[in-house]
């Protein structure tokens, strides 16, 4: 009992001073001292599975005293046996209690390590979101709860690495060493990442930011200065894999970028179409081509490089864009989102598909059915809404009608019992002076007499079959590029790109209808 008295000083700041007033040996020491705590950051990697709030009050009331009470009860045991300094954990609790003990300290590793896995999955969806880390596969497990994802390719990543660095190691201080050096790092980044956030997001007062910044760093910067010195024994393999994970960051997002802006600036312009007429200077044979574009809007460039070296199109072309979007689900009546390209005889369409990050992208026909009975809707709603831009009496339960009509209609004609709503497209009237009438329009640009005409004309495409074309854009170096860069593009990033999922495995599009349209742009 006395002892554990004279072990509550060291509750007192003033010990601090006495403790470094010793030597050199007293500063090095506290890179040990820096493992006391590491394990304790771990909770707050829970944020995508429970609320703020609720990691606020364990760490509070449950985390932070009973690690006081350990360590405290540690130090009184310590000092009565100084001969058990080495296993002074296990050695301080009673026979009875240190089998469980040992249970439960086990299980805490395991909770704490897949706290840092969770977060490991969180930071790879964030940098998935922003273009920087090759494309992985992400499983969303709750539906409450968005942050609560799995990742099977960065979950086997972790597990070799964690065995190697097992395995490379020649003992345990070698180890701490190396989470000491991470830990003390992550602290760093995270107090000079704060500094734009109280000044850019919560708008704190400049005084504030000071304030905050010189108390961390008075903390964090003498324990990175202790932890500097044990970076030869062990504490450069954060640093290693930090590089590495950089240098692919970069990389990816590099050409990434290079690739996305070639696509935005190279986009066919509709003048160009135009003047290749209907038959887009090309054979149009019987069948629907959907062609898969990461563009929302506009033709992608593939396109014209795909009817410069081919002698023949689909009859129907339908630009396909799929968008995962950050809720659970998408609706089915809203999944689509369609409209038409250029005139009506050119029989082509743009269609952005959007999913929830539960929804299925499957690989059977369901997709093909509820695009096609899109399609179908889109027409006939065109239609009428055509017909009935004459009419100044046009209300919005008259507009509902309509909708409500040709969804039946195009239920009917795709034999499906779902279709989108969101794909209207309001038509301005052409009934002004000097104009034709709707049904002349129709006539003269479509060659149909009736909407049914064009509506049997896509049912015979889509019984001629459907084929989905995909764009495979290749980047390189230029010749006269530098070694550097030869490097990192040619190989790094295409390596990369190799084993990263593919816009086929994304899209789920089936390889037995599948044409890859591949160019190469130089950078």
């Amino acid at each position: 009992m006395a002892q554990t008295k004279s072990v509550l000083k060291a509750f007192n700041p003033i010990y601090v001073y006495h403790y470094f007033k010793r030597g050199k040996t007293s500063w090095a020491s506290l890179g040990g001292i820096m493992l006391s705590i590491t394990g304790t950051e771990a909770l707050f990697a829970d944020l995508s599975y429970f609320p703020v709030q609720a990691i606020q009050i364990a760490f509070t009331t449950v985390v932070f005293p009973c690690l006081l009470l350990q360590y405290t009860g540690q130090a009184a045991y310590i000092a009565t046996h100084k001969d058990k300094v080495s296993h002074s954990f296990y050695f301080s609790l009673p026979e009875r209690i240190l089998w469980p003990a040992f249970v439960v300290a086990t299980a805490a590793a395991i909770v704490s390590s897949q706290a840092t896995i969770s977060a490991t999955y969180s930071i790879i969806k964030q940098a998935l979101a922003v273009g920087c880390f090759p494309r992985v596969k992400i499983i969303h497990t709750s539906k409450k709860y968005l942050g609560q994802i799995y990742s099977p390719d960065i979950n086997w990543i972790l597990m070799v690495l964690c065995i190697a660095v097992t395995a490379g190691f020649k003992n345990q201080s070698q180890i701490a060493n190396a989470y000491g050096t991470a830990v003390i790092m992550v602290m760093l980044v995270t107090t000079f990442l704060m500094i734009p956030i109280m000044l850019l997001v919560w708008r704190s007062h400049w005084a504030l930011v000071v304030l905050f910044t010189v108390l961390s760093l008075a903390v964090e910067i003498p324990y990175l200065t202790a932890v500097m010195k044990k970076i030869d024994q062990g504490g450069w393999v954060p640093l290693v894999f930090a590089a590495a994970i950089l240098l692919i960051m970069y990389v990816w997002h590099y050409g990434t970028l290079k690739r996305y802006e070639f696509e935005m600036h190279s986009k066919v312009s509709m003048a160009w179409i135009l003047g290749l007429g209907p038959s887009l200077g090309l054979v149009r044979v019987p069948g629907i081509g959907l062609v898969y574009t990461e563009l929302a809007s506009g033709v992608p460039h593939i396109f014209s490089h795909f009817i410069t070296n081919l002698p023949a199109i689909h009859s129907t072309l339908v630009f396909v864009c799929v968008k995962y979007l950050p809720v659970y689900t998408v609706p089915l009546d809203e999944r689509f989102l369609v409209k038409r390209i250029g005139p009506k005889n050119f029989h082509m369409f743009r269609c952005v598909a959007r999913y929830g990050y539960k929804d299925i992208h499957k690989k059977d026909d369901d997709f093909e059915k509820m695009l096609f009975s899109s399609l179908l809707l889109f027409i006939r709603l065109e239609s009428m809404m055509e017909e009935y831009s004459d009419s100044d009496e046009y209300s919005a339960l008259d507009q509902q009608e309509l909708i409500d009509e040709a969804r039946s209609d195009a239920r009917s004609a795709a034999d499906l019992s779902y279709a989108s709503r969101d794909s209207i497209v309001p038509v301005r009237s052409p009934n002004r002076p000097g104009a034709m009438s709707s049904a002349q329009t129709t006539t003269a640009t479509l060659g149909f007499e009736t909407v049914g005409d064009e509506v049997a004309f896509l049912n015979s495409c889509k019984d001629a079959g459907v084929v989905h074309i995909l764009g495979n854009t290749v980047i390189r170096a230029r010749r006269d590029s530098g070694p550097l860069k030869k490097l990192a593009i040619d190989y790094l990033y295409a390596f990369l790109r190799k084993i990263c999922r593919e816009n086929s495995a994304i899209f789920n599009v089936p390889h037995e209808s599948l044409l890859n349209v591949g160019q190469v742009f130089y950078v």
